[in-house]
């Protein structure tokens, strides 16, 4: 029996080389991993003294020969396949134990050369997976170290059955799938390529943690990052205390981080069920998250809060009387810390600020039934004093500035979102109404007696004046929407009579 080693990871390999000896099994290898064994004092052959052919082009041709490939693919229930092995003077290889080459840790690195990433890309380590994986009835394909034990004991005791084998090759192929994607999308970006969307997309993903469920009970969950590289952002986020995270506090931690990191100076945003329900922005950012709490207390409790910058003492011992399940910031002051990990349960999460761009996933991938929606993330650079003034007045510098703040918030509220904001504080919002006039109601109702000398975002365009009557009555000064309705007239003259200063994007933020 032979056993086929090459890894780039040796973790583990010599233990399970040893291993493999003691159960009867003669040992290939090649480069470091035949100097790891050896050194070990493995007994184990040069895949070249098996081949009689040497290793060339600098190592890229080693194990591309009849000789591995053939022993790899033949049936072993075939008397062609093993008369033909016997008349080539070819060994059937049993096992192999294979990973490749770091190629999402090469282009990771600053000022990777393509030379670099091309010399990277392994090419014998997936040739020979895939052989072992499509002949896996016969020849057990080993890519995971954390594999290597209860493989050991199965070949040296009853062996490995049907099932265990079927699930080891579909782990290679998925290995070498997702390589393959790795290695996509690094020559996939190219700056002087179309502005199209690509024919086909592959993404592969790491699992980094099981979840208890997803979003309810009855269902799986796992969290997973692209396998492409890449770092930071809310996946990423190290969890400094509290319980486990689930499903849904992840997804509304994210959304908690992507708001106020839209944000350049210091914000902190209050999250329930993917909403904003309170944000505010201050100088200072405890007083930041005074007021967003106060945006929607009832709202608040049991929620998710955001900060983008460290949090202060002052700033914890103000969310003290609150329950909520997640914070997530950039950074905590050492007393803040003391002060929130009073309470147990509280999951405490801190992103890197640097490397942590909302924006860094080159997809926004949404799934539907029989298929999968794909589209670029909705980022763009949106300078409010290039705004088009709709209406005969035009807004005051401080109606302006509220704006651009509620024309991010309402960014990152459901369809048709509505937003209110006072003073760079968001008192009252709309999200996932069937139409837009709800919206407008919803965003009053929460805004109360402080809806009068807001301001309006709304996601999409108003269809009709009735939106603008309704603000108006509410008491608004100043609207910000996309514009390009075929009732704009009707919409900008319902706003001149109230006396409400209207300005156009351009651009639209919807979020379903």
């Amino acid at each position: 029996m032979k056993a086929l080693l090459s890894v780039f990871d040796k973790t583990g390999i010599e233990d399970f080389g040893k291993s493999l000896v003691g159960a009867g099994y003669e040992l290939i290898s090649t480069g470091g991993t035949h100097r790891s064994l050896a050194d070990a004092s493995v007994p184990v052959t040069q895949v070249s003294d098996v081949t009689g052919s040497p290793e060339i082009l600098e190592g890229r041709v080693k194990t591309l020969h009849p000789v591995i490939h053939g022993g790899l693919l033949a049936r072993r229930d075939s008397p062609a396949h093993m008369a033909e092995l016997e008349q080539h003077g070819i060994g059937p290889i049993d096992v192999v134990v294979v990973n490749l080459y770091p190629f999402v840790e090469t282009v990771s690195k600053a000022g990777v050369t393509l030379d670099d990433a091309l010399e990277n890309i392994d090419i014998g380590g997936p040739t020979m997976l895939r052989a072992a994986a499509k002949n896996f009835p016969s020849v057990a394909v080993v890519v995971d170290p954390s594999d290597y034990r209860w493989v050991a004991d199965a070949l040296a005791g009853p062996g490995l059955d049907a099932q265990q084998r079927r699930a080891l090759a579909a782990k290679a192929f998925q290995h070498v799938a997702v390589y393959d994607a790795a290695v996509a999308d690094y020559l996939s970006t190219d700056p002087t390529a179309e502005e199209e969307m690509p024919q086909q997309v592959t993404i592969g993903l790491t699992r980094v943690s099981s979840l208890r469920y997803g979003e309810n009970p009855h269902q799986r969950g796992a969290l997973y990052v692209p396998a492409s590289g890449g770092e930071g952002g809310l996946a990423r986020a190290t969890q400094l205390h509290g319980r486990e995270l689930s499903f849904n506090n992840l997804m509304d931690a994210d959304a908690a981080w992507r708001t106020v990191s839209d944000y350049p100076y210091p914000s902190v945003c209050v999250i329930k069920h993917a909403n904003p329900c309170g944000l505010a922005s201050r100088d200072d950012i405890a007083q930041a998250y005074e007021l967003a709490y106060a945006g929607d207390p009832v709202s608040a409790f049991g929620g998710i809060v955001g900060f983008n910058r460290s949090v202060t003492a002052t700033a914890a011992e103000a969310m003290d009387p609150v329950f909520y399940e997640v914070v997530v910031a950039p950074g905590y002051d050492d007393d803040a810390l003391e002060i929130l990990r009073r309470k147990r349960n509280l999951r405490i999460l801190t992103v890197d600020p640097v490397a942590a761009s909302p924006a860094s996933p080159a997809y926004d991938v949404r799934p539907l039934s029989g298929g999968v929606l794909v589209q670029t993330p909705d980022v763009i650079d949106e300078n409010p004093e290039a705004w088009a003034t709709a209406t005969e007045r035009p807004p005051t510098p401080a109606e302006l500035a509220d704006l651009a703040f509620a024309w991010k918030a309402v960014k990152h509220i459901k369809s048709n979102a509505i937003a209110f904001v006072k003073d760079r504080t968001l008192v009252g919002m709309g999200a996932g109404q069937p139409n837009r006039v709800v919206s407008v109601h919803l965003s009053e109702r929460a805004a109360g007696d402080k809806a009068a000398g807001c301001v309006l975002a709304s996601d999409a365009f108003f269809p009709f004046p009735d939106n603008i009557e309704l603000a108006a009555a509410a008491g608004i000064t100043a609207i910000v929407q996309p514009g390009g309705s075929i009732r704009d007239d009707e919409v900008i003259a319902a706003a001149n009579q109230a006396g409400i200063a209207m300005v156009f994007t351009g651009v639209r933020h919807f979020r379903h």
